[in-house]
């Protein structure tokens, strides 16, 4: 039903655009009440954000999952291209997704509300990994802030190549130019 629900929303908002679809729209299109819409979303805003929402438990998995020897830029790297791949792989749907939230002041609003929590839990798991205490020190917020920075713009640059460049080149492109900083600051 949510998925059902999820593809019919996504599929009217990156054919008519997020203003012109209504929540009576998506009902119909997919079949179902008002009430069971939502019973799974807040707004047609959450529809769209909650498909990139996993995004941020994944970086911070991945993080948790990386080796304790790792410099914080190896390892928030791969945090970001793991979760940058996974949206990727998706049959198309994403980049229609990531398009519409970055073209769309509202949606970008909420996105943001979203990545926000994704830094205050990767400031966590690195002020863990590193023996810092987040609210102690700027380090773990600063570091989880500028990879998430890293993983706006290789969104941007992913959606803006149509899906053709590849996201974990671009992944690797961006921490090349950041890592000096990340690592420095540990020293």
């Amino acid at each position: 039903m949510l998925d059902e629900l999820t593809q019919a929303a996504l599929g009217l908002l990156a054919t008519k655009g997020f203003e012109a679809v209504t929540v009576d729209e998506i009902v119909a299109a997919a079949g179902v009440s008002r009430r069971t819409f939502f019973r799974y979303f807040a707004s047609k805003e959450d529809v769209v954000v909650r498909f990139l929402g996993d995004l941020g438990s994944g970086m911070r998995a991945e993080l948790a999952a990386r080796p304790a020897s790792e410099p914080p830029s190896v390892a928030l790297r791969h945090a970001v291209a793991t979760s940058v791949s996974a949206c990727a792989a998706h049959d198309g749907r994403a980049l229609r997704v990531v398009r519409l939230i970055l073209g769309t002041p509202a949606l970008l609003a909420r996105f943001l509300e979203r990545r926000a929590q994704w830094r205050d839990e990767l400031a966590a798991e690195l002020g863990r990994r590193l023996g810092l205490d987040p609210a102690a020190g700027p380090f773990p917020h600063l570091a989880a802030g500028v990879a998430l920075a890293a993983f706006d713009t290789v969104l941007q640059r992913w959606s803006g190549s149509d899906g053709i460049a590849d996201p974990v080149t671009l992944t690797g492109e961006v921490f090349e130019m950041i890592a000096p900083a990340l690592d420095s600051l540990t020293s």
